[in-house]
């Protein structure tokens, strides 16, 4: 009798314990960029609404190398999530460019906004456009990054040779010190605007943003079909009075394809549900925009991410 007593208790605790053990924490890595960038803080407000209004989330934001190195990472599942260029998971998912084999575990959650290809000289240097440039030294993004490969194009389109150009391979941060220093001519922020790094510089240098010709933007656009026409408002740096016509291409968020439908559902709805939040915690947040974020990325959208376009409307 008393051992049948002693099992029922057990059981009763067992089955106690049972319903109060709290939900699995589901545990992901976002991948970003430079903390002088747009996507490490962007990466941070969407972190702070996942974890805050997605049950047993945690998502811990990571600075990398950006793009290049983001899409590696999540092929290898050494991050869950990361923000690229929507050209360079193109190449990525393609092997082109510098990606010798095909990283073909990655799929698309959302296309955020639109990165702008920024050209950033002195207010005061006799440089007008991207030709001049030629035998300067540019800043032109971390090795193997989209920022680096959005230079090469422009190369392309302008008729230049790598060796026409003291390239630099500096990250944003390290751009911006080396131009605030006069120990590079110019260089090359691919990013939502204003872009911190640039807005740092405007603070202790005169400025110029060079616009691209009409012309080369035209031949980019139907050279490189991830790249559209993009304006800089006037007025989005400090002494910059007037547009600046250039191009972008597109901030997506990406995933590992072995993540679970449900985790991916539920992190894609409430990102939406809560747009005006991230909004207020960043201002490309106010660029989130459910009728475009499935369309402007090649590479194939993840199940979970699908069903939530699908209960929109604006997926089939």
């Amino acid at each position: 009798m008393k051992k049948c007593l002693a099992l029922a208790v057990i059981c009763l605790l067992v089955v106690g314990f049972a319903v109060v053990a709290p939900a699995q924490e589901t545990k992901l890595v976002l991948a970003t960029g430079g903390t002088a960038g747009t996507y490490y803080p962007f990466g941070g407000a969407m972190a702070r609404i996942w974890n805050t209004k997605v049950a047993a989330m945690n998502v811990t934001v990571q600075a990398t190398g950006a793009s290049a190195e983001n899409v590696r990472l999540v092929n290898r599942k050494e991050a869950e999530l990361a923000i690229v260029q929507s050209d360079t998971v193109d190449f990525a998912f393609n092997a082109t460019e510098a990606f010798k084999e095909k990283l073909e575990n990655l799929r698309a959650i959302a296309v955020l906004y639109p990165e702008i290809i920024q050209l950033v000289a002195g207010g005061d240097s006799p440089i007008k456009s991207f030709a001049d440039l030629k035998g300067l030294k540019v800043g032109v993004g971390a090795p193997g990054s989209g920022t680096e490969a959005n230079f090469r194009q422009l190369l392309d389109v302008y008729g230049m040779k790598r060796e026409d150009v003291n390239a630099q391979y500096l990250s944003f941060a390290e751009s911006a010190e080396q131009f605030k220093d006069n120990h590079i001519d110019a260089f090359i922020v691919v990013a939502g605007i204003p872009n911190s790094a640039i807005m740092d510089v405007g603070t202790v240098r005169n400025l110029k943003l060079l616009s691209i010709d009409v012309q080369k933007i035209d031949m980019l656009d139907d050279k490189y079909p991830f790249l559209s026409p993009a304006k800089i408002p006037a007025n989005t740096y400090k002494g910059q009075t007037e547009d600046v016509s250039t191009v972008a291409v597109n901030a997506v968020l990406i995933v590992n394809a072995e993540i679970k439908d449900d985790v991916v559902y539920n992190l894609t709805k409430s990102l939406f549900e809560n747009q005006a939040e991230l909004a207020t915690a960043h201002a490309k947040g106010k660029e989130l925009d459910v009728a475009k974020a499935s369309t402007g990325v090649s590479i194939p959208f993840h199940p979970g991410a699908a069903r939530f376009y699908k209960e929109k409307g604006v997926m089939k």
